[in-house]
């Protein structure tokens, strides 16, 4: 992956606007490349700066619903025009993946979505744009925090403050909020897992602020997991498995 198409993920994981499938992406190239991990830094530092502009807050629906219109929407190679009518059933060829021009035009998408955002936050000093570019775990915090069956669970991190995980399965969300994480060597990140039964599931990676850590899991917590966070190298465990000790671990039993 080239620099121009890395900085193109590097904007959309700022908003959370990739897909599973760019995520992993984005993922795999950070590894190691401590090189890039500097851009990341920038575009998570200029999303929360945006972020605290004004003093509105709209519903986490709103963010949610422009961001899943913008993954929606078709994108057609310029110069072409789709078929005038729809091709009957048997015509249809479904393919097992998108073709590489697909994936390259729909990260296109997300990067030109996040300028146009950007510069409408710029151009007219809106108070309700920036804040739909609020860090996408501070905005998931707050809906955990808001339903009914919200729940919480603090443990002790080794060679830090104790993290506390809030998560609600009605949102579908979890979110680990952590002060003072132990320092790491700047090509090393935090990773979240999931055990489940004895088997670890990747949860996404982590950089830690100065002050207080809010990190978002990836969907696919079920109540009884145990959250973990362990130091691996920069972009996350190459092998899909921890390669060091958890320095936590919560239960949510």
């Amino acid at each position: 992956m080239n620099e121009t198409e890395f900085a193109k993920l590097s904007a959309g994981h700022a908003l959370g606007a990739l897909s599973a499938a760019d995520e992993h992406a984005f993922d795999a190239a950070r590894a190691g490349r401590p090189d890039r991990e500097r851009l990341v830094a920038e575009d998570l530092a200029a999303a929360a700066r945006l972020g605290e502009v004004g003093e509105l807050t709209p519903p986490a629906r709103v963010r949610d619903d422009l961001l899943r219109r913008i993954a929606d929407t078709p994108q057609t190679a310029a110069g072409v025009e789709g078929p005038a009518t729809a091709p009957a059933a048997a015509d249809v060829v479904r393919p097992t993946a998108r073709p590489a021009h697909v994936r390259r035009r729909r990260r296109a998408w997300y990067a030109l979505a996040a300028a146009i955002v950007i510069l409408a936050a710029v151009a007219i000093g809106s108070t309700v744009v920036p804040q739909l570019l609020r860090p996408p775990a501070v905005v998931a915090l707050e809906t955990i925090e808001a339903a009914p069956d919200a729940q919480k669970a603090t443990a002790a991190v080794s060679g830090g403050s104790p993290a506390t995980l809030h998560w609600a399965v009605s949102t579908g969300k979890a979110v680990l909020v952590a002060e003072r994480l132990p320092a790491i060597p700047a090509d090393r990140t935090f990773e979240l897992w999931y055990l489940r039964d004895g088997r670890p599931i990747a949860a996404g990676t982590f950089t830690a602020s100065t002050g207080t850590t809010t990190a978002l899991l990836r969907p696919g917590m079920r109540p009884g997991d145990v959250i973990a966070v362990t130091v691996e190298d920069s972009g996350g465990s190459a092998s899909g498995a921890p390669t060091t000790q958890p320095i936590v671990a919560i239960p949510t039993n």
